[in-house]
């Protein structure tokens, strides 16, 4: 009943919904592109690569897909003759898809949006895809794609999950309708026992429940990436200061502006490295920086920055090789209430963090990293009092991200922990 219920309401926001999405493709026309995919219409890979069924991922944005794709590469390689399909809910996060999976696309990868959570789109997916297992990354818990899958033969798992305090107060306000989605999943590989301790109250069996960790720990870093860093420093002039602000929100650039203005007072030729989380706002924020009376480079034209104070990174899928070429890394998404990205990006590559008060997507990730002296918390007035702090003192700076990278290094292997649960559910379907 509880679900019938969702589902009546799903529907009558639905014109709300649709309205919205094409709202947002004025703004963002990636937002049109394949919009009939998110009523689940769509081609059969039967039809595209002459195959169905086998493991099905959904990871909702860049981050999600960014973490899970190690282990999807890793779930690829052992079954060669298994076709992977991968849904996401976001045009960035599908351009991610489609650049990591580019050889392997429509051959072995069978990439699609994800439907809206209504019975009549996912059974349309479901009937031109058949996966048999569903590996769903994080928390996306949607009533009715883990009902439908279930009522198609699909077996259900959650991989890599989290759940804040606040969430689960969340959870707990519509309690039969979680304890019936938890009650249709065949596994649940959390990240932590404080992961898992939640779960168990809303309901979920610990007999079907694993703690993994985190497979964020488990980054690919390879040679390649930290000479590319090496490459941009030199570019830009070897002895500069450099102070990156990495997956911005609105309302957070004129915060990093502000603490980089306070650092060029004390050092006039370093530089500020600004990387917007979503494209839709990349001329904003040129606009902002130019509005600051600062030098701009923009990265989407092939602006060289080596006479510029800022630059813009306005492409997708660059942030690791630019977080190597910093000196300090301010985290996004963390000065405002969006819970914080992904500190373990910097960390893994040896750069110190300094972070919002909002960390709560990263909430314990954050406590191990802080604990360990490679990330600061501070408000935005001390913002730019402690960047030049860590800019001035290069042991200081270099001993913390040594300690963020045994952090990450340390908590490696969660990875394989949740492939080895994937292919024991897979060979049960």
């Amino acid at each position: 009943m509880a679900r019938l219920l969702y589902s009546l309401v799903f529907t009558l926001l639905m014109p709300v919904i649709v309205v919205r999405l094409f709202m947002r493709a004025r703004k963002a026309p990636a937002y049109a592109q394949n919009w009939w995919q998110r009523f689940g219409v769509l081609r059969s890979p039967k039809a595209v690569m002459g195959q169905q069924g086998g493991i099905w991922f959904h990871t909702v944005s860049v981050g999600e897909f960014l973490a899970a794709a190690p282990l999807i590469q890793q779930t690829l390689d052992a079954n060669p003759e298994t076709l992977i399909t991968i849904t996401t809910t976001t045009p960035t996060g599908s351009e991610q898809v489609k650049k990591r999976f580019a050889h392997e696309l429509n051959k072995r990868v069978f990439h699609v949006f994800l439907p809206y959570d209504l019975p009549w789109f996912l059974n349309g997916f479901l009937r031109k895809v058949r996966p048999e297992l569903l590996v769903i990354l994080e928390t996306e818990l949607w009533p009715n794609l883990i009902h439908c899958a279930k009522k198609a033969e699909c077996k259900v798992m959650v991989v890599n999950a989290r759940l804040s305090e606040k969430s689960a107060k969340g959870y707990a306000k519509v309690a039969k309708l979680t304890r019936s989605m938890l009650m249709g999943l065949d596994h649940l590989a959390v990240q932590n026992h404080n992961d898992a301790a939640r779960f168990m109250e809303l309901g979920m069996p610990e007999s079907r429940m694993s703690v993994t960790g985190s497979i964020k720990f488990d980054l690919d870093i390879d040679t390649q990436l930290m000479e590319q860093g090496q490459q941009l420093k030199q570019a830009w002039g070897r002895e500069r200061c450099v102070l990156i602000m990495a997956s911005t929100h609105a309302g957070e650039d004129e915060i990093g502006l502000a603490a980089f203005k306070a650092v060029l007072q004390d050092d006039p030729n370093a530089l500020f490295v600004v990387v917007p989380r979503h494209p839709e706002r990349f001329d904003a924020v040129a606009k902002l920086i130019v509005q600051n009376d600062l030098s701009l480079s923009r990265r989407s034209l092939g602006q060289s920055a080596d006479q510029s104070q800022v630059l813009l990174v306005d492409t997708m899928g660059e942030l690791m090789q630019f977080l190597a070429a910093s000196d300090v890394c301010i985290m996004g998404g963390s000065f405002i209430e969006s819970g914080g990205h992904n500190p373990l990006e910097p960390a893994a590559l040896s750069v110190p963090v300094l972070m919002g008060p909002s960390q709560f997507n990263f909430a314990v990730i954050c406590e191990q990293l802080e604990a360990a002296g490679a990330l600061q918390t501070v408000t935005q007035t001390q913002l730019g009092e402690v960047a030049l702090q860590w800019l001035k003192d290069d042991a200081l700076r270099q001993e913390k991200g040594l300690q963020g990278k045994a952090v990450v290094d340390s908590n490696r292997g969660a990875k394989q922990k949740v492939f080895e649960l994937i292919q024991s559910e897979f060979a049960k379907s």
